[in-house]
């Protein structure tokens, strides 16, 4: 059973009222009482899109990705898609040693980027090139710019829905 009350708009007696009716006991409600507001559908990953933006993958396709990446590389990621799908080893592992969060150590960030690779290949589109492309001369790390948009709008649901999310 879920029970969604709204905090901002529903008075105490209508979340009492919606307590009581959850637990199957039906208390009189006066005529005076505002009726609670509706609740809105939560959007899932079928709202994004499901055509091909490249390589095989679709907008649903990123979400999937994101939503099974272990939460240091979904942030790492996250990180690159944010600085416009390229970004320096370094600038990467400089923001995530000092990160008040999310900390994870220089040394650490390609142990942690490993499980990009094997969710894609367990998710991903089949023949379909790295997500996550390594220049190991350049010392990039670097996205498709034409999924980097997908993915800025699978990031934005999976803010909206942490609860999809791997642990």
């Amino acid at each position: 059973m879920r029970l969604s009350i709204d905090t901002e708009t529903d008075t105490y007696e209508q979340a009492i009222a919606a307590v009581q009716a959850a637990y199957g006991l039906r208390p009189d409600v006066p005529d005076d009482w505002p009726m609670a507001s509706a609740v809105e559908p939560r959007l899932g990953p079928e709202a994004l899109g499901s055509d091909d933006i490249g390589d095989g993958w679709t907008e649903q396709g990123l979400f999937r990705m994101v939503a099974s990446l272990m939460p240091g590389a979904r942030a790492v990621l996250r990180r690159i898609v944010d600085l416009g799908g390229t970004a320096s080893y370094d600038d990467v592992q400089q923001h995530f040693a000092d990160h008040p969060t999310a900390p994870i150590s220089p040394a650490k960030i390609g142990g942690t980027l490993t499980s990009v690779q094997a969710v894609q290949r367990r998710i991903g589109p089949a023949a379909a090139r790295k997500l996550l492309q390594r220049d190991e001369r350049a010392r990039l790390y670097g996205i498709d710019p034409s999924l980097v948009e997908g993915l800025t709008r699978a990031f934005a649901l999976a803010d909206a829905r942490p609860d999809l999310l791997r642990r």
